[in-house]
């Protein structure tokens, strides 16, 4: 067989594979999404309690992402039921109330910490043991999910956003 009659065939055949490739390489716009949210020094605060109720979850919630996104749920095995919650001072008493949606601004950030913003982790389904790592799945406005983890700590890890001063805190 003669090459240079099979090289322009095979050319040919090589150009129309490209695009379907270079599509099967770019994850689809919400994995691309989901991709760039990432949750840095994530952490659950240990309690004291030997079986409590609720705990709290605290960290950084970045988008690199080129555009706005908004996380609209959590949810984890770990726990029955997770939600964004903020803390506000109103008439000098701190008190929480949960957000339906936490934006985040393209390649901004939202800091988890005490005293402020934070997930509210309800029910956990058992006992959770300092070190252990704990799988959280973040769910954004455009229904892509995002999963991450949370160190279950006494106090914040290193580097992670700085503990704010104790408040009394209703519900």
């Amino acid at each position: 067989m003669d090459i240079r009659r099979l090289l322009p065939i095979a050319i040919a055949a090589a150009l129309a594979a490209l695009p379907a490739a270079n599509r099967a390489a770019t994850p689809a716009s919400d994995d691309a999404k989901a991709a760039c949210v990432v949750m840095e020094d994530g952490w659950i605060r240990l309690s004291p309690v030997p079986q409590p109720r609720m705990l709290a979850g605290f960290g950084r919630i970045a988008n690199h992402c080129g555009e706005a996104v908004a996380v609209v749920g959590a949810s984890s095995q770990a726990f029955a039921e997770v939600t964004v919650h903020e803390t506000v001072v109103v008439d000098g008493v701190s008190r929480m109330r949960e957000l339906e949606r936490l934006a985040l601004p393209a390649h901004g950030e939202a800091v988890l910490q005490p005293g402020g913003l934070h997930l509210m982790l309800m029910q956990p389904v058992r006992a959770l043991a300092e070190g252990e790592r704990v799988p959280l799945l973040l769910e954004l406005a455009d229904g892509a999910q995002v999963q991450v983890e949370l160190e279950v700590a006494r106090n914040a890890p290193e580097g992670a956003a700085n503990e704010a001063p104790a408040h009394h805190h209703h519900h």
